[in-house]
């Protein structure tokens, strides 16, 4: 905290005005120039302060993925953003310590803050909140009264997803999405699903049937793709909750003699590496990935010197990555 003669020195007035400006006297006769001055000397005292408090501790940031290795590898979205994490890390030349969420409280004593990637339930947030440190969360709320946290505009994405569908002139629109577990066997909700079930509903073009949930994976996008395809009443696009159930499901519509997007339209979500490969190149949406994982970094960083308590909620936006595997619908009225 600045002191009344530091103010006093870079305002250029005495110390006894100083205190009667901050203590707002209403028998003090000063113009309203002097009380600015007074005020912004105050203001910029206070940050230059904070600052001084910056980097002069390199910070030890336990990290907690709720994704093993495989489970990445299958699809490669979190690999992404943990590199982007690691990265940012070792540039600001902090320390990285694996946390795992049934650690006890004694073991992360020394560190100074937690990012926690992945997705987690009620009762995992709940532990993370007995490490009694200031976190933030990367692709998940966590506590938005107590953590930060950096995610994706879901709401925005997955509407414009439909909103490209239909402007393409399909009506009958498929959803492919996943479930999680977490370790005490709690279901994690993915959030894309009521999205896409509100948009579909309130055009009056909504079918339960359409909706198929598994996992995550391409095994996943495979078998519930030939299930949507098994229908006598085929849809003419799906929109998949990541691109590995995409390239599932694009195994899924060769096999069944199909063509994309001739017979079928296809969009993934995430944008990972192998996308713009598939053939025909996947339309899906891009999200910034590298900018995420960087930005968590920084936000808990900035969180740790500041002593900030008001937490703090970052929603990025997307782009739809137009490619090859959705055209217009040229079959029957789907209205």
């Amino acid at each position: 905290m600045a002191t009344i003669k530091e103010i006093a020195e870079m305002a250029g007035v005495s110390a006894a005005t100083v205190s009667r400006v901050l203590n707002f006297d209403d028998t003090l006769n000063v113009q309203d120039e002097t009380k600015q001055r007074v005020f912004e000397a105050a203001e910029r005292l206070e940050y230059q302060m904070r600052d001084k408090k910056k980097y002069k501790k390199k910070l030890k940031l336990g990290m907690i993925s709720s994704y093993s290795l495989e489970e990445e590898l299958e699809d490669t979205f979190y690999l992404s953003v943990r590199i982007a994490i690691e990265r940012k890390i070792e540039e600001e030349g902090f320390k990285r310590f694996p946390v795992n969420i049934g650690d006890s409280v004694e073991s992360t004593s020394n560190l100074d803050g937690l990012i926690c990637l992945g997705t987690f339930s009620e009762s995992m947030v709940n532990k993370v909140k007995a490490f009694h440190k200031p976190a933030v969360f990367v692709d998940a709320l966590g506590d938005l009264d107590l953590f930060d946290s950096v995610v994706t505009d879901l709401t925005h994405s997955v509407k414009k997803v439909l909103s490209y569908f239909m402007q393409e002139g399909h009506r009958k629109i498929a959803f492919i999405g996943g479930r999680d577990v977490d370790v005490d066997g709690k279901e994690v909700v993915d959030l894309r699903i009521p999205i896409f079930r509100s948009f579909m509903e309130d055009r009056g073009i909504l079918k339960e049937e359409y909706i198929k949930i598994g996992g995550y994976t391409p095994k996943h996008g495979y078998r519930l793709g030939k299930e949507l395809l098994a229908m006598e009443d085929k849809p003419s696009a799906i929109f998949t909750a990541n691109d590995s159930l995409a390239v599932g499901c694009y195994k899924a519509i060769q096999e069944a003699g199909l063509k994309i997007p001739e017979d079928i339209s296809v969009i993934g979500f995430n944008d990972i590496s192998i996308a713009k490969y598939l053939i025909p190149p996947l339309t899906t949406v891009h999200i910034y990935m590298d900018f995420m994982g960087s930005q968590a970094v920084s936000v808990l960083a900035e969180r740790i010197y500041s002593g900030r308590e008001i937490s703090m909620h970052i929603s990025l936006p997307t782009k739809l990555m137009v490619r090859g595997s959705v055209s217009k619908w040229k079959g029957e009225n789907q209205a």
